[in-house]
């Protein structure tokens, strides 16, 4: 199996990363959509035309098909994945797991959603991906405090939860009011993956346990270890949503009313449907998407850039950032952006101001440092597109006619000099005519 080291350490090494993929319109994507059964895509519906009135070409097929693939001739096919296949034991044609993982290592967005009778497949993508779904085949999520109230009295498997990821670029502006429902299986994140975020936790008293049967050992995954949605934004800007209930995506759960166990207050629709469309907008690049272009920087008085810097020059660094609102580009606005003059540890690190048009920029006094040096910008901020911006440059050291004539620090020396020749001077007189 595939170390998960080898998915959380893509990253690029070219001069600019903005973006995962080559569509100048985030939306103009295709989607393959995986089904365990055609039934599924009229289950989902609501989803489904959600995506395609957002501009998303979806091809549906069975995750048996012997004709699947990802890519051909060296070229992906697909620019998202969305696995709604949780109890297939293998795809058809050449899609299977290293394909799946090679798919979002090239830069494909993924929806995985698995359920109480996932597949080991299943179960190992999640894993590779930084998920660790419950080992027991049979358990599922319980919570005898934050459940939907239901006809089924009993049925604590159903839960209401309003855990929300504290994140507009993430979940929108729009705060969602009612519980999302929620059945299936719960998950844990990899400590060793820094990369995972929880979007939707359970509460405190929410357990993995199977529901048939009698508890008698301590579960695996209680209270706050447990995750019902994640998502994963990797270094090459690939983004996962991994959630383990593809009842969550369903027109029923979308539709149903919802009230909490303990709570008057009981809502005639779910927040299923509002959780899972902004979601999908952050998975495919609907929000949060940012793009860096006119890298740029010169001497302060010039325009043009030069190819080498002297020691103490003074100089411009500057670069445009834009968002991606979902319909056009905008400029992003933020105060946190810092650029870094980099050779073999930074030099300088400066923040970046802001014109609220998109531009960046800020002046500082080339370091008393001569080699090769480089400008550097590293962003990362949650839910955002990470940038990764280099460019490089030779520092000099002064030539040998551009030194000052006269150093001020070095007057008491200059007067030493001088004094010692007047006083070897007055000495020899006096030495050579005094009888």
């Amino acid at each position: 199996m595939r170390s998960i080291c080898t998915f959380i350490t893509v990253l690029t090494v070219l001069p600019l990363l903005c973006h995962s993929f080559s569509n100048e319109n985030p939306t103009d994507r295709r989607l393959l959509v995986l089904l365990d059964d055609f039934s599924i895509k009229s289950s989902h519906s609501i989803f489904f035309l959600s995506l395609q009135s957002r501009g998303f070409h979806l091809d549906f097929k069975l995750s048996d098909d012997p004709k699947l693939t990802l890519q051909r001739y060296g070229q992906y096919l697909y620019d998202g994945l969305i696995l709604f296949s949780p109890i297939s034991d293998s795809f058809g044609g050449s899609l299977n797991l290293g394909a799946v993982l090679d798919f979002v290592d090239s830069g494909g967005d993924l929806i995985l959603a698995a359920d109480a009778s996932a597949s080991d497949l299943v179960r190992n993508i999640a894993t590779e991906l930084g998920v660790d779904f419950d080992e027991d085949p049979s358990a599922m999520i319980i919570d005898h405090t934050s459940y939907a109230v239901s006809e089924t009295e009993g049925d604590h498997s159903l839960i209401a939860s309003d855990d929300f990821i504290q994140s507009d670029v993430i979940l929108g502006k729009t705060k969602i009011e009612a519980p999302v429902l929620f059945k299936g299986i719960a998950h844990s994140l990899n400590p060793a993956n820094s990369l995972v975020v929880k979007v939707l936790s359970a509460s405190p008293s929410a357990y993995s346990f199977n529901p048939n049967s009698k508890l008698s050992q301590p579960p695996s995954l209680t209270g706050s270890a447990v995750s019902l949605v994640s998502v994963v934004q990797a270094r090459n800007n690939a983004r996962i949503l991994i959630s383990g209930s593809i009842d969550m995506f369903s027109n029923r759960f979308f539709t149903s009313a919802v009230q909490k166990a303990g709570s008057t207050n009981k809502y005639k629709k779910s927040g299923n449907q509002q959780f899972v469309t902004e979601l999908s907008k952050w998975v495919f690049h609907e929000r949060g998407h940012l793009r860096a272009v006119n890298v740029r920087h010169h001497k302060i008085g010039e325009n043009d850039e030069p190819a080498i810097y002297r020691i103490k020059d003074d100089l411009v660094f500057s670069v445009e950032i834009y968002e991606w609102s979902g319909k056009s580009w905008e400029p992003y606005m933020a105060n946190d952006v810092q650029v870094e003059f980099y050779m073999m540890s930074p030099y300088v690190l400066k923040t970046l101001a802001t014109d609220q048009k998109g531009l960046y920029y800020t002046s500082f006094k080339v370091p008393d440092v001569y080699g090769v040096f480089q400008f550097k910008v590293d962003y990362h901020r949650l839910g955002y597109t990470s940038l990764s911006l280099s460019k490089q440059i030779p520092v000099r050291p002064f030539r040998h006619n551009e030194y000052e004539r006269f150093i001020t620090t070095a007057f008491p020396y200059y007067g030493a000099s001088f004094t010692t020749m007047a006083g070897f001077f007055i000495f020899s007189f006096i030495f050579l005519y005094n009888k």
